[in-house]
């Protein structure tokens, strides 16, 4: 069995931790993951890509604004994000995209910065790792608009509407460990729905571990239980939500396992 965690994140973590932590998701069965490297404030990138760049055989960087610091996001920011994600070792722009949950950032200003890495997205060539919270209408409009038609929406949350218009646009949908949680009922009648070659398994590490690890700190290794409750929803095995996913992570983000 070969999977594949098409999102986690290792910024606070130092690299004894991270090797650590790859040790055990190779031991779980995990071959490659893609690690999103995110804005913290002006000038500050994290160490995403200095993580992936140490571990090339196993980790896939992306680069983009979260929609909670897209206030904080100057035009130097942007510019950088820009030549950044213009190099070949960055294989997708994001995670970008809008949240009315949390509402960090004002909403216009989570639009303007979203639509910028849109068009960075469209103009590279490269797919756009969308985060999307209470905001599917705006977001789906956006996209429309923008006319970006590759990408994933991470951490899907949504319903069996929502994860139509997706569909439709082209774009994939990564389940995280909220799908092994109770009263998602929605959500889960909506894997039911979405066709196994549209869809990715992520832990959002180090948030969002999944049952029976709910309430620890998440790790790629944890994406196992992701796969083996969307092998449960589709009536499918195990290994072949692991190959089909595999092989969907791998087209999109452009790594060969």
């Amino acid at each position: 069995m070969r999977l594949v965690d098409s999102h986690c994140h290792f910024d606070r973590a130092d690299s004894a931790q991270v090797t650590a932590a790859l040790e055990r998701a190779r031991a779980a069965g995990l071959v490659h993951a893609v690690i999103v490297g995110q804005f913290h404030g002006p000038g500050d990138w994290g160490i995403a890509l200095e993580v992936a760049a140490a571990h090339p055989d196993f980790l896939t960087p992306t680069l983009g604004i979260h929609p909670h610091e897209a206030a904080r996001a100057t035009e130097a920011d942007l510019e950088h994000l820009e030549r950044t994600c213009a190099r070949p070792e960055i294989h997708a722009v994001g995670e970008a995209g809008l949240d009315y949950y949390y509402d960090h950032s004002p909403r216009d200003a989570q639009a303007q910065v979203f639509r910028r890495q849109c068009a960075l997205a469209k103009r590279l060539g490269k797919p756009l790792v969308v985060h999307v919270r209470d905001a599917h209408g705006d977001c789906e409009a956006i996209l429309k608009e923008e006319g970006v038609r590759q990408g994933v929406i991470h951490c899907f949350t949504g319903d069996t509407d929502a994860a139509r218009r997706y569909l439709d646009l082209g774009f994939l949908l990564s389940l995280s460990g909220v799908v092994t949680y109770k009263k998602t009922e929605a959500l889960q009648d909506a894997v039911r729905f979405a066709p196994l070659d549209r869809l990715m398994v992520e832990t959002d590490s180090p948030y969002l571990a999944p049952v029976p690890y709910r309430g620890k700190k998440n790790e790629p290794s944890y994406v196992v239980e992701t796969a083996k409750k969307v092998a449960e929803l589709k009536g499918v095995s195990l290994e072949q939500v692991a190959e089909v996913t595999t092989a969907n992570a791998a087209a999109l983000f452009g790594f060969t396992v």
